[in-house]
């Protein structure tokens, strides 16, 4: 169990103002505990976030307006730290393929910047890292059924279970290399430099605060799409599976690795809905059909690189190390996502002028004098 006086340093969240970083920065804050949100604002959508963080919580609430791969303000923030969430990434596939230096640069050396960072602390803070489901690479060789509206595993155990961490790492694409790269330093400084860390290789997350694209973040890209009338693209034939995990059973996750971070130091987990809440692209289609009344329209095309046509988590190792499993199904949760998705549209339209950019960007020593 992380200590008493870790818990009285604030907990900084990489790439903080994010889908993921804000829902567990609010569930922090709600808890009174303080936060440092590091991020540098760069993805679409994170400014509106920390809009409405600011708004939320008046206290304990700090902002570094940075970059993971600037070493400096790095070393700063987590010489203040307790434990420390990574989310900072490059998190597009699309993207790796066209810049895979700047795709490198910043999951890869931006990692190791921040483990050197833990690394020279006296105390080192704990560190949970969010890796991927794509150290898997395509799973090519799982042998599947294609069903009418899904691909399943012949291999019952798979179907039933789901990916376990024992199935062989295949980095592929850029993302994967750059991503599997962080994920194996992860682990291996807390297997030679003993720094209390643990990873994530995460399924599909969605739920409030997702400004998804058609790169990254697809359950909120379909339901923003249905939304406005727009027709939905699906790569290749729409039978691809993935297990989905709502964004409030990952906190509960995260929440009890670091209450367990002694006993979980150096393992890797893969983290998602499980078989329970697997769902394929057309099947999400339909079901977005049936909550808004009407069918959304959708067009076909080429597959793209390195697609995994199944991929559903195997989370067995994590619940028997921890008791967590998700309690949101699927149907309930894209429901609140679609709910949250709708509230946020209206509010947004009422305003007069959304608020600009540069009003968001303070200067750090502004930032931690608001806090």
């Amino acid at each position: 169990m992380i200590n008493g006086a870790g818990k009285d340093r604030p907990v900084l969240i990489t790439g903080g103002a994010g889908f993921i970083g804000t829902n567990l920065a609010h569930r922090l804050l709600e808890q009174g505990r303080s936060v440092i949100v590091f991020d540098n604002l760069s993805r679409a959508g994170v400014e509106e976030n920390l809009q409405w963080l600011r708004k939320q919580h008046h206290a304990g609430l700090e902002v570094e307006i940075e970059d993971i791969r600037n070493l400096i303000a790095l070393r700063r923030s987590v010489a203040r730290a307790g434990a420390v969430f990574h989310f900072a990434a490059q998190v597009a596939v699309t993207t790796s393929l066209t810049e895979p230096i700047h795709d490198f640069e910043v999951n890869a050396r931006g990692t190791l910047n921040l483990l050197e960072a833990i690394r020279a602390q006296p105390e080192p803070p704990s560190l949970l890292f969010t890796s991927t489901n794509k150290v898997y690479g395509a799973l090519e060789d799982l042998p599947l059924r294609n069903a009418a509206k899904r691909y399943a595993p012949q291999e019952s155990t798979i179907r039933a279970h789901g990916v376990g961490e024992d199935r062989p790492l295949h980095f592929h694409s850029p993302y994967g290399c750059s991503k599997g790269a962080a994920d194996q330093y992860v682990l291996d400084y807390a297997r030679t430099y003993g720094l209390p860390a643990v990873v994530f290789r995460m399924s599909c997350i969605y739920g409030p605060h997702q400004f998804g694209t058609e790169d990254q973040g697809w359950v909120a890209h379909f339901l923003i799409r249905a939304i406005e009338n727009e027709t939905i693209t699906l790569y290749g034939d729409g039978k691809q599976v993935r297990d989905l995990l709502f964004i409030e059973d990952l906190v509960d996750a995260f929440l009890a690795v670091e209450e367990r971070i002694d006993f979980l130091s150096g393992e890797a987990f893969n983290i998602g809905g499980g078989p329970a809440n697997a769902i394929s692209l057309l099947e999400l289609v339909e079901q977005i059909g049936a909550l808004r009344g009407k069918k959304p329209s959708v067009q076909l095309d080429a597959w793209r690189r390195a697609d995994q046509r199944y991929y559903v988590s195997d989370t067995r190792k994590f619940q028997a190390a921890t008791g967590w499993v998700p309690r949101t199904d699927v149907e309930k949760g894209i429901e609140a996502l679609h709910e949250w998705l709708l509230a946020f549209r209206s509010e947004r339209s009422a305003l007069k002028r959304p608020r600009s950019v540069s009003k968001i960007r303070l200067s750090r020593t502004a930032e931690r004098g608001a806090a």
